[in-house]
Protein backbone atom coordinates (compact mmCIF):
# COMPACT_ATOMS: atom_id res chain seq x y z
CA UNK A 1 0.00 0.00 0.00
CA UNK A 2 1.70 3.15 -1.16
CA UNK A 3 0.87 6.53 0.28
CA UNK A 4 2.60 8.44 -2.48
CA UNK A 5 0.30 8.21 -5.49
CA UNK A 6 -2.11 11.05 -6.23
CA UNK A 7 -5.84 11.20 -5.65
CA UNK A 8 -6.34 11.11 -9.43
CA UNK A 9 -4.14 8.03 -9.64
CA UNK A 10 -6.12 6.26 -6.92
CA UNK A 11 -9.43 7.02 -8.65
CA UNK A 12 -8.08 5.89 -12.03
CA UNK A 13 -6.89 2.63 -10.52
CA UNK A 14 -10.25 2.03 -8.84
CA UNK A 15 -12.11 2.68 -12.10
CA UNK A 16 -9.88 0.28 -14.03
CA UNK A 17 -10.37 -2.52 -11.49
CA UNK A 18 -13.91 -1.79 -10.34
CA UNK A 19 -15.31 -5.29 -10.95
CA UNK A 20 -12.39 -6.88 -9.12
CA UNK A 21 -12.71 -4.42 -6.24
CA UNK A 22 -16.43 -5.25 -5.99
CA UNK A 23 -15.48 -8.92 -5.55
CA UNK A 24 -12.99 -8.12 -2.78
CA UNK A 25 -15.41 -5.81 -0.96
CA UNK A 26 -18.25 -8.32 -1.23
CA UNK A 27 -16.07 -10.88 0.51
CA UNK A 28 -15.18 -8.39 3.24
CA UNK A 29 -18.86 -7.58 3.77
CA UNK A 30 -19.79 -11.27 3.94
CA UNK A 31 -17.12 -12.00 6.55
CA UNK A 32 -18.04 -8.91 8.60
CA UNK A 33 -21.74 -9.82 8.48
CA UNK A 34 -21.01 -13.08 10.31
CA UNK A 35 -20.85 -10.88 13.39
CA UNK A 36 -24.46 -9.77 12.78
CA UNK A 37 -26.35 -8.00 10.03
CA UNK A 38 -27.24 -4.84 11.98
CA UNK A 39 -24.72 -2.11 11.19
CA UNK A 40 -25.69 -0.18 14.31
CA UNK A 41 -24.11 -2.92 16.43
CA UNK A 42 -21.53 -4.28 13.97
CA UNK A 43 -18.91 -1.61 13.26
CA UNK A 44 -16.85 -3.94 11.05
CA UNK A 45 -19.87 -4.42 8.79
CA UNK A 46 -20.67 -0.73 8.81
CA UNK A 47 -17.14 0.13 7.73
CA UNK A 48 -17.13 -2.53 5.00
CA UNK A 49 -20.44 -1.26 3.61
CA UNK A 50 -19.29 2.37 3.72
CA UNK A 51 -16.19 1.44 1.71
CA UNK A 52 -18.31 -0.39 -0.84
CA UNK A 53 -20.69 2.53 -1.20
CA UNK A 54 -17.76 4.91 -1.66
CA UNK A 55 -16.86 3.14 -4.92
CA UNK A 56 -20.53 2.96 -5.99
CA UNK A 57 -20.98 -0.76 -5.44
CA UNK A 58 -24.64 -1.57 -6.29
CA UNK A 59 -26.94 -1.92 -3.29
CA UNK A 60 -28.10 -5.33 -4.55
CA UNK A 61 -24.51 -6.59 -4.35
CA UNK A 62 -24.14 -5.23 -0.82
CA UNK A 63 -27.42 -6.75 0.35
CA UNK A 64 -26.55 -10.13 -1.18
CA UNK A 65 -23.12 -10.12 0.50
CA UNK A 66 -24.69 -9.33 3.88
CA UNK A 67 -27.23 -12.12 3.51
CA UNK A 68 -24.47 -14.59 2.67
CA UNK A 69 -22.69 -13.60 5.86
CA UNK A 70 -25.77 -13.87 8.06
CA UNK A 71 -26.71 -17.23 6.54
CA UNK A 72 -29.84 -16.06 4.73
CA UNK A 73 -28.22 -17.04 1.43
CA UNK A 74 -25.85 -19.90 0.74
CA UNK A 75 -22.31 -19.15 -0.29
CA UNK A 76 -18.65 -19.90 0.18
CA UNK A 77 -17.04 -19.72 3.59
CA UNK A 78 -14.06 -17.36 3.67
CA UNK A 79 -11.08 -17.56 6.00
CA UNK A 80 -8.77 -14.65 6.73
CA UNK A 81 -5.00 -15.00 6.50
CA UNK A 82 -1.84 -12.92 6.65
CA UNK A 83 1.46 -13.48 4.84
CA UNK A 84 4.71 -11.64 5.53
CA UNK A 85 7.90 -11.43 3.53
CA UNK A 86 10.46 -9.33 1.75
CA UNK A 87 10.28 -7.97 -1.76
CA UNK A 88 13.23 -7.10 -3.98
CA UNK A 89 15.64 -4.76 -2.23
CA UNK A 90 14.54 -5.95 1.20
CA UNK A 91 11.23 -4.05 1.21
CA UNK A 92 8.89 -5.40 3.90
CA UNK A 93 5.53 -6.67 2.62
CA UNK A 94 2.38 -7.79 4.44
CA UNK A 95 -0.42 -9.48 2.47
CA UNK A 96 -3.91 -9.83 3.97
CA UNK A 97 -6.24 -12.37 2.38
CA UNK A 98 -9.79 -13.72 2.47
CA UNK A 99 -10.07 -17.09 0.80
CA UNK A 100 -12.22 -20.20 0.48
CA UNK A 101 -9.13 -22.28 -0.33
CA UNK A 102 -6.11 -21.58 1.88
CA UNK A 103 -3.81 -23.95 -0.03
CA UNK A 104 -4.55 -22.21 -3.33
CA UNK A 105 -3.93 -18.78 -1.83
CA UNK A 106 -0.70 -19.82 -0.12
CA UNK A 107 0.65 -21.29 -3.36
CA UNK A 108 -0.29 -18.16 -5.36
CA UNK A 109 1.29 -15.75 -2.87
CA UNK A 110 4.50 -17.82 -2.69
CA UNK A 111 4.64 -18.06 -6.49
CA UNK A 112 4.47 -14.28 -6.86
CA UNK A 113 7.15 -13.66 -4.24
CA UNK A 114 9.44 -16.18 -5.95
CA UNK A 115 8.70 -14.94 -9.48
CA UNK A 116 9.64 -11.33 -8.79
CA UNK A 117 12.67 -11.82 -6.57
CA UNK A 118 11.07 -11.69 -3.14
CA UNK A 119 11.08 -14.08 -0.20
CA UNK A 120 7.98 -15.24 1.64
CA UNK A 121 8.84 -15.35 5.33
CA UNK A 122 7.42 -16.64 8.59
CA UNK A 123 4.68 -14.86 10.57
CA UNK A 124 6.12 -11.87 12.40
CA UNK A 125 9.23 -11.50 10.25
CA UNK A 126 8.23 -7.97 9.14
CA UNK A 127 5.16 -7.26 11.24
CA UNK A 128 7.23 -5.44 13.85
CA UNK A 129 7.90 -2.73 11.26
CA UNK A 130 4.20 -1.78 11.14
CA UNK A 131 1.54 -0.49 13.53
CA UNK A 132 -2.17 -1.04 13.05
CA UNK A 133 -3.85 2.34 12.71
CA UNK A 134 -7.13 3.78 11.58
CA UNK A 135 -6.58 5.51 8.25
CA UNK A 136 -8.83 8.06 6.54
CA UNK A 137 -8.15 9.81 3.23
CA UNK A 138 -9.90 13.05 2.24
CA UNK A 139 -9.34 14.89 -1.01
CA UNK A 140 -8.03 18.44 -0.60
CA UNK A 141 -10.39 20.95 -2.19
CA UNK A 142 -10.76 24.73 -2.03
CA UNK A 143 -13.83 24.52 0.21
CA UNK A 144 -12.07 22.53 2.96
CA UNK A 145 -10.52 24.56 5.74
CA UNK A 146 -7.53 22.68 7.13
CA UNK A 147 -7.94 24.06 10.65
CA UNK A 148 -11.63 23.16 10.78
CA UNK A 149 -10.92 19.64 9.51
CA UNK A 150 -8.23 19.18 12.13
CA UNK A 151 -10.53 20.44 14.89
CA UNK A 152 -13.30 17.99 13.95
CA UNK A 153 -10.80 15.15 13.86
CA UNK A 154 -9.11 16.05 17.14
CA UNK A 155 -12.41 16.46 18.98
CA UNK A 156 -13.34 12.92 17.90
CA UNK A 157 -10.00 11.38 18.90
CA UNK A 158 -7.76 11.76 15.84
CA UNK A 159 -4.12 10.94 16.53
CA UNK A 160 -2.40 12.72 13.64
CA UNK A 161 -3.04 14.35 10.26
CA UNK A 162 -0.70 14.58 7.27
CA UNK A 163 -1.31 17.34 4.71
CA UNK A 164 -0.30 16.43 1.16
CA UNK A 165 -0.49 18.35 -2.09
CA UNK A 166 -3.91 16.96 -2.97
CA UNK A 167 -5.11 15.16 0.15
CA UNK A 168 -5.42 14.95 3.91
CA UNK A 169 -4.43 11.70 5.60
CA UNK A 170 -5.87 11.15 9.06
CA UNK A 171 -4.57 8.54 11.50
CA UNK A 172 -6.25 7.18 14.62
CA UNK A 173 -5.84 4.44 17.15
CA UNK A 174 -7.93 1.43 16.02
CA UNK A 175 -10.40 1.85 18.89
CA UNK A 176 -11.04 5.49 17.92
CA UNK A 177 -11.39 4.88 14.19
CA UNK A 178 -15.18 4.47 13.96
CA UNK A 179 -15.88 7.56 16.09
CA UNK A 180 -13.49 9.73 14.05
CA UNK A 181 -14.85 8.46 10.73
CA UNK A 182 -18.44 9.09 11.82
CA UNK A 183 -17.61 12.58 13.08
CA UNK A 184 -15.99 13.50 9.76
CA UNK A 185 -18.90 12.12 7.73
CA UNK A 186 -21.41 13.93 9.95
CA UNK A 187 -19.45 17.17 9.42
CA UNK A 188 -19.93 16.76 5.68
CA UNK A 189 -16.52 15.44 4.61
CA UNK A 190 -16.29 12.77 1.91
CA UNK A 191 -14.00 9.91 2.94
CA UNK A 192 -12.25 8.54 -0.14
CA UNK A 193 -10.69 5.79 1.93
CA UNK A 194 -11.39 4.69 5.48
CA UNK A 195 -10.09 1.54 7.07
CA UNK A 196 -7.87 0.10 9.76
CA UNK A 197 -4.54 -0.46 8.01
CA UNK A 198 -0.97 -1.48 8.71
CA UNK A 199 1.12 1.70 8.72
CA UNK A 200 4.92 1.35 8.52
CA UNK A 201 6.95 2.68 11.43
CA UNK A 202 10.15 2.56 9.38
CA UNK A 203 10.51 2.92 5.63
CA UNK A 204 12.84 1.41 3.03
CA UNK A 205 14.13 2.98 -0.17
CA UNK A 206 15.14 0.16 -2.52
CA UNK A 207 17.82 0.53 -5.21
CA UNK A 208 16.60 1.71 -8.60
CA UNK A 209 17.38 -1.59 -10.33
CA UNK A 210 14.78 -3.56 -8.31
CA UNK A 211 11.88 -1.10 -8.35
CA UNK A 212 10.36 -2.49 -11.54
CA UNK A 213 10.19 -6.03 -10.12
CA UNK A 214 8.88 -4.65 -6.83
CA UNK A 215 6.05 -2.90 -8.67
CA UNK A 216 5.27 -6.11 -10.56
CA UNK A 217 5.19 -8.12 -7.33
CA UNK A 218 2.78 -5.73 -5.61
CA UNK A 219 0.58 -5.56 -8.72
CA UNK A 220 0.49 -9.36 -9.06
CA UNK A 221 -0.47 -9.77 -5.41
CA UNK A 222 -3.20 -7.12 -5.65
CA UNK A 223 -4.60 -8.75 -8.81
CA UNK A 224 -5.36 -11.95 -6.89
CA UNK A 225 -9.04 -12.04 -5.90
CA UNK A 226 -8.07 -13.74 -2.63
CA UNK A 227 -5.88 -10.78 -1.61
CA UNK A 228 -7.61 -7.96 0.24
CA UNK A 229 -4.70 -5.65 1.06
CA UNK A 230 -0.98 -5.38 0.32
CA UNK A 231 1.13 -3.22 2.64
CA UNK A 232 4.77 -2.26 2.11
CA UNK A 233 7.25 -0.03 3.89
CA UNK A 234 8.62 1.18 0.56
CA UNK A 235 9.45 4.88 0.39
CA UNK A 236 9.00 4.91 -3.39
CA UNK A 237 5.70 5.21 -5.27
CA UNK A 238 4.85 1.71 -6.52
CA UNK A 239 1.58 2.59 -8.21
CA UNK A 240 2.53 5.07 -10.93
Amino acid sequence: MGRHNTIAGRKEKQDAKRAQIFTKYARAITVAAKGGGDMEYNMALKNAVEKAKAINMPNDNITRAIKKGTGELGGDSYESGTFEGYGPGGVAIIVETLTDNKNRTTAAVKHNFDKYGGNLGVPGCVGYMFNRKGYILIEKTDDIDEDELMMVGMDAGMEDMTVNEDSFEIFTEPNDFAEVADALRNAGYELLESDIDMVPTMTSEPPENVINNLKKLVAALEDDDDVQKVYTNCDVDLED
